[in-house]
């Protein structure tokens, strides 16, 4: 087994690629995962650095998602064969060649989808689906504000929140990056790096304001959307990719008669498998018909993963950057 392994914190820079490891073997309830594809995204970042919510003990290996067939059972799997393509979310371990999965947190990839663009849609997908429905209530016709509308999560809501009917103005800091976003459906385009935001987004929508904000960003863009926001709007709080964590003025959730909502959605997955499973089936039902195309923007092999982890503290990615071993 191939991997790549952090043990020192300090960043992407610290990474090491380890080969000819032992290929794990499954215990009771697992399986071996032979991955073709691990998506890489920003926490993979932070917990380099140490600076994750989740700390996990030195060393260990990178990766929260993957994609791949299962190349041996434990004791007890009864729902899985070996072959079956799946799907799978964890902490750390992704980035190898060999992951050891319970069989109870597997997601089932239909085979006309490719692995290595499924190991690129597991957390930002699932991230922005549980947003939509489970979080933000959102209903046909509703408008939607995507703020870093290039990154992953941003992309996939734009995509999603389109094929649920919604109007969506995707927000980036680029020409080239909206230009992504107008591609996969977005209705209006902000630039916020040459134009105010509050002002932008009152041409668009006037008085009534938004419906709902899908915010991975955080930092400066958060007040003068949440002061955008319509009676009975909804304010997403997935994360916080500018590195900065705002502070909101709790008078305008008052005011607005509108909600700031928190999106985790890894805890969400472990606190209820099966409303999960349902957003992929019909994340993957979205993908088959075709109103779903994921942006895989790089597929990079194990040893660039410290490239792939710089491009994505940069801001350098459109769409899904993943490492296929």
């Amino acid at each position: 087994m191939d991997a790549v392994i952090c043990n020192e914190l300090g960043g992407p820079d610290k990474l090491t690629v380890e080969r000819d490891l032992p290929i794990p073997q499954p215990g009771q309830g697992e399986v071996v995962i032979k991955v073709s594809g691990a998506g890489v995204n920003f926490p993979d970042v932070l917990v380099t650095q140490g600076l994750y919510q989740f700390k996990p003990e030195l060393p260990f290996s990178p990766g929260g998602e993957v994609a791949g067939k299962i190349s041996a059972l434990g004791e007890g799997v009864s729902d899985w064969k070996l072959g079956d393509h799946v799907a799978y979310m964890s902490p750390t371990g992704g980035f190898r060649t060999h992951l050891i999965a319970k069989a109870s947190g597997l997601i089932r990839v239909p085979g006309a989808l490719p692995l290595t663009s499924a190991g690129g849609m597991i957390i930002t997908y699932g991230t922005a689906m549980h947003a939509l429905v489970q979080r933000g209530n959102l209903k046909n016709g509703e408008t939607v504000l995507v703020l870093g509308a290039a990154g992953g999560v941003g992309l996939a809501a734009i995509e999603l929140a389109k094929a649920m009917g919604a109007k969506v103005i995707a927000a980036a800091s680029t020409e080239a990056k909206l230009k992504t976003a107008k591609s996969l459906g977005a209705d209006f385009l902000i630039n916020y790096s040459k134009s105010d935001l509050r002002n932008s987004l009152r041409d668009i929508v006037g008085a009534k304001g938004l419906d709902l904000v899908v915010d991975p960003v955080g930092g400066e863009l958060f007040e003068p959307a949440l002061r955008s926001c319509a009676w009975g709007g909804r304010y997403l709080v997935i994360g916080f990719a500018s590195g900065s964590i705002p502070k909101i003025p709790a008078n305008l959730p008052l005011l607005k008669g509108c909600s700031v909502v928190g999106v985790f959605w890894g805890e969400f997955r472990l606190r209820n498998v099966k409303a999960d499973n349902a957003n992929f089936n019909r994340i993957f039902s979205l993908v088959s018909s075709g109103k779903v195309n994921p942006l895989i923007s790089h597929v990079l092999p194990l040893e660039e993963a410290t490239k792939a982890l710089n491009m994505l503290a940069q801001r350098e990615a459109q769409g899904k950057i993943v490492l296929a071993p």
